[in-house]
């Protein structure tokens, strides 16, 4: 049985997609953009601040289902220029705890929705 997760602190979905889906003990979280929940405009000026933006989202997300980062197992990364990925994953490190950080790739492709710099889906599972 999957339930359907969604908030009010994370962008509403442009798409037919939902924020994400907890089936069982396991959250799958839609990838998220630098969209400001509150004014659906985007956080892109600066990489940093996109960044942020990004995984703030992703913590309003976790925190509707009753999760934090530290339930991240997995994450995906894209990112539209390679040359841009310390600074964007010097910003995602501050959100992790080094020793325990979920595993991950980064991939570099032509082209993410609204034209953004990055876009970061999750797995998060639920401790019992």
């Amino acid at each position: 049985m999957k339930k359907i997760i969604k908030t009010n602190q994370a962008p509403a979905p442009i798409g037919p997609y939902n924020q994400a889906i907890l089936t069982g003990n396991t959250l799958y979280i839609s990838g998220q953009i630098a969209l400001n929940p509150e004014t659906m405009e985007l956080e892109t000026n600066e990489l940093e601040q996109e960044t942020k933006r990004v995984m703030e989202n992703l913590k309003a997300i976790l925190a509707e289902a009753g999760m934090d980062y530290e339930n991240i197992i997995k994450t995906s990364i894209f990112i539209s220029d390679m040359n841009n990925f310390a600074k964007i994953n010097e910003v995602y490190g501050t959100y992790f705890n080094a020793e325990t950080a979920p595993a991950r790739e980064t991939v570099e492709v032509a082209n993410l929705p609204k034209f953004v710099n990055v876009e970061i889906s999750a797995i998060a599972v639920k401790q019992s």
